[in-house]
């Protein structure tokens, strides 16, 4: 909505997203607590941020985001793998009042003269980089800014909506029930490649409850290769993902044990006593331009899914691919539009545990019959005037949840997505 200036020290811009979301009955021989409700439902929720910025010398920035998050999504959010709204709130007990996003001190070190022109935004305000640089960031993110990021399927505002397809659904980031967390993150940079690094702070209980300070009790780290490449030419990016927590997690198999030895009336996660395990998994992003405005994107995610899932959502392998496509082809420069897909799917004792009764992070229909989650999502977005977009979307999604005996379900969404 308003100009940007290409150089100064300080930065102020802000975006406004709404989505709205429905879905009509579809088939389900049962429900449970966290099943996707059968019956029609209807959603609306918002997101608004504003980001600030000021250098405190050439190579040095502090960063500070408020944002106000306010909407339940579909069910609650509950029911899918991979749910179909990444803005939603799925705490119920969570406010419309405004909260800290990001607070982040960034520290660039060159490691030579060459410098390139580097676009100014949210995350790094400076017009300028140095071409071999290692960088270092301090504070409150989310883990999403660096790791897993895709041209064309990372972006709920302008692309996809979808949690399977606009990340890697068997990353089990860490994020408090606001999507982010504190913690210390570093990369280099080099023509050729990356790395980064990050240690941060896990939640509580599945999400729900305070970021944990004690890193003895609870922590992740995460890495990421990048080559500054695509699978098939030049210009595109293959990542590489490693990544492992240790929390207060629930083990599938002893929770299995516990009730068929009666010790519970369910299968149950959180009854064990206070211990430390982990979970850990790793990931392949590739984007690949096949043409200055057709690109296409693959990846794949997977877990151990012994342990339960506990920031995101429940997910321990999976593979999606898309492609997007830039309006410049269509003598609409600004518009865009794609289509994508997402095969989830969990691991064996993940599904038996969810057989016999028990309850998950986002799933428990009471019962399952196995079955991959397939969706499909296809979304165009229209540019209207400077930052005011809008545009439709379609998600078809069968084996909501896993379980072969519901679905398929559809969901049409709207999108107005404001940047200024």
């Amino acid at each position: 909505m308003f100009p940007h200036l290409g150089e100064g020290r300080f930065w102020v811009s802000g975006q406004l997203n709404f989505i709205a979301q429905h879905n009509p009955p579809f088939n389900a021989k049962y429900s449970g607590p966290n099943s996707f409700r059968a019956s029609p439902n209807s959603s609306q929720g918002s997101i608004i941020t504003i980001y600030a910025g000021a250098q405190l010398s050439r190579d040095t920035e502090l960063l500070v985001d408020g944002e106000q998050e306010q909407g339940l999504g579909l069910s609650s959010a509950l029911g899918l793998g991979g749910f179909t709204n990444l803005d939603a709130v799925r705490d119920p007990t969570l406010t419309a009042a405004p909260y800290l996003a990001r607070l982040m001190l960034h520290q660039v070190i060159p490691v030579a003269r060459a410098r390139n022109e580097s676009d100014r935004g949210p995350l790094s305000t400076f017009s300028e980089m140095p071409e071999r640089r290692f960088e270092l960031r301090v504070g409150r993110f989310a883990i999403t800014d660096f790791f897993d990021g895709n041209a064309v399927g990372s972006d709920s505002h302008l692309q996809f909506m979808n949690w399977a397809i606009d990340q890697n659904g068997a990353f089990d980031f860490t994020a408090d029930s606001r999507g982010y967390t504190w913690g210390i993150y570093g990369e280099y940079q080099c023509p050729a490649w990356g790395v980064r690094f990050a240690e941060a702070l896990m939640p509580g209980p599945q999400n729900g409850g305070p970021l944990v300070w004690n890193l003895r009790r609870a922590n992740t780290s995460d890495s990421e290769f990048e080559l500054h490449r695509g699978p098939l030419g030049k210009t595109g990016m293959v990542r590489v993902l490693a990544w492992v927590n240790h929390a207060n997690m629930g083990v599938y198999s002893y929770a299995i044990e516990q009730y068929l030895a009666g010790i519970t009336t369910t299968p149950d996660l959180e009854a064990h006593p206070l211990q430390v395990t982990a979970k850990y998994g790793f990931g392949l992003n590739m984007e690949q331009a096949l043409t200055p405005d057709i690109i296409a994107y693959g990846r794949f995610g997977w877990n151990n899914g012994k342990t339960e899932s506990w920031s995101f959502t429940e997910i321990d392998q999976t593979i999606s691919a898309g492609i997007g496509l830039f309006g410049h082809l269509w003598k609409r420069n600004y518009d865009r539009t794609g289509l994508g897909f997402a095969s989830n799917g969990i691991s064996s004792v993940h599904a038996r545990y969810l057989a016999l009764g028990g309850l998950g992070i986002v799933l428990g229909d009471g019962a399952l019959d196995y079955g991959r989650e397939n969706l499909v999502e296809a979304y165009y977005t229209i540019h209207h005037w400077r930052g005011i977009y809008s545009g439709a979307g379609l998600q078809f999604i069968a084996n909501p949840g896993y379980n072969r005996a519901r679905g398929p379900v559809v969901v049409p969404s709207f999108r107005v997505h404001v940047e200024f």
